[in-house]
């Protein structure tokens, strides 16, 4: 496969280097903004996983981590997952099922799917805003690089946060930093997923997997490729490299800083 030596380049890091970098970078923070710590929430997936291994190394007493299955759709084993690395760590936790919150918000919305998927992100945001509000602790984003770049968040959401200590690292570089820091082989071979409605994967959702997808972004904006030679390195089909290009596009206004009008 053409892609494999891209997919090599991508994860051919430093990573006992990144993570010193990361760690710094959140004691930096922390002094900076004159908290008292660090919140986030633990979902029983890689990217918050790595989020609270990062934490545990040096910061443990001051992290709080907040799971907030939707038990009427979250497997109980993503839970399990999370309350699995709450005993490795050792960080201080609640376990807040959101299911009665959204339950009671749509008694009054009117039915849609998606946009009920969007609100679940949305409530677990208020939930570690309420409580980094009580402690005076900074929110943890948990968006990778390929999900910012792709729009692949909820905006208000999931993608509400005071820092973002992973958001220059592939979905693929994920997987390697976390092997590095011993997150169980379970969590970084599971299926991504946000977990919005029932059976929710990321992959099934996007219609490609995240070697190609961190294959196709880092050609277009690590090595500036073009489309046509994006397509000729990696061997990836055309049609899903404009995909993957069109989603980074249109989700821009999501990176983008509020628009206003010029006065």
């Amino acid at each position: 496969m053409l892609s494999q030596d891209i997919i090599d380049e991508i994860i051919n890091q430093d990573y006992p280097n990144t993570v010193e970098s990361i760690e710094k970078f959140l004691f930096d923070q922390i002094e900076k903004n004159h908290a008292d710590g660090l919140i986030l929430g633990l979902s029983g997936g890689i990217d918050s996983a790595v989020l609270a291994y990062l934490c545990k190394r040096k910061l443990k007493e001051k992290t709080l981590a907040i799971i907030m299955p939707d038990t009427s759709i979250t497997p109980n084993t993503e839970t399990e997952d999370a309350l699995k690395m709450i005993a490795l760590t050792g960080i201080e936790y609640k376990l807040i099922d959101i299911k009665p919150i959204i339950k009671e918000y749509t008694m009054y919305l009117e039915p849609n799917e998606k946009a009920r998927g969007n609100l679940r992100a949305r409530v677990r945001t208020n939930i570690l805003y309420y409580y980094a509000n009580i402690r005076n602790y900074l929110v943890l984003g948990s968006s990778d690089k390929s999900e910012y770049l792709i729009g692949y968040f909820t905006k208000f959401g999931d993608g509400a946060s005071d820092i973002t200590p992973i958001i220059s690292l592939y979905k693929l570089q994920v997987r390697e930093i976390a092997k590095h820091l011993g997150v169980p082989d379970n969590v970084i071979s599971k299926k991504s997923s946000p977990h919005l409605w029932k059976e929710h994967e990321a992959e099934k959702e996007l219609g490609i997997s995240y070697e190609d997808v961190d294959s196709i972004l880092y050609c277009l904006f690590d090595k500036k490729l073009s489309i046509l030679e994006t397509e000729k390195i990696t061997g990836i089909d055309k049609n899903m490299i404009e995909k993957i290009h069109r989603l980074n596009i249109m989700s821009e206004h999501k990176r983008s800083p509020t628009p206003k009008p010029e006065i």
